[in-house]
């Protein structure tokens, strides 16, 4: 495999980010991630990289309200990459630091015709309910995740 780095991200990265996730992810999602993301949880945000270039990205950060969970907000893996386990090393990475920091629960969510990432959540050991109606807004529904750690 490439020479691969996991590193925590950093606010620079957004712009990196950016100009990626619409074509990872085969649609428009730019505008789910603005900068204060990595403004505020870029310590608890990881980066993946490969020779120098954007392998992969997750966007997570600890519950301000819920002191007992972190979430994943937003996460990609470059086609490239795909199927070489470097998501599951960046999920991994973000429940072990989750762990450290006295969490005993992940979350994220996903549309329900994502069947990818719920997939690919199961994979990891995560409860998948859904779909929840109206979770995010009127006609917005969700499929929610959760690990207890």
């Amino acid at each position: 495999m490439t020479d691969m780095r996991i590193r925590a991200a950093v606010p620079q990265d957004h712009a990196r980010i950016l100009r990626v996730c619409d074509q990872w992810w085969g649609k428009p999602v730019s505008h789910i991630l603005p900068r204060l993301f990595l403004d505020h949880f870029h310590t608890t945000s990881l980066t993946a990289e490969a020779d120098g270039e954007l392998a992969g990205f997750l966007v997570g950060f600890p519950s301000p309200a819920r002191p007992d969970e972190a979430y994943v907000h937003f996460t990609a893996v470059s086609p490239d990459f795909r199927g070489a386990g470097l998501g599951r090393e960046m999920y991994r990475w973000f429940t072990e630091a989750a762990r450290r920091s006295g969490r005993s629960v992940v979350r994220a969510v996903t549309s329900p015709g994502n069947e990818q990432s719920i997939a690919f959540h199961r994979s990891l050991g995560f409860t998948v309910t859904g779909p929840h109606p109206d979770h995010d807004g009127p006609g917005v529904d969700r499929m929610c995740f959760e690990l207890r750690l």
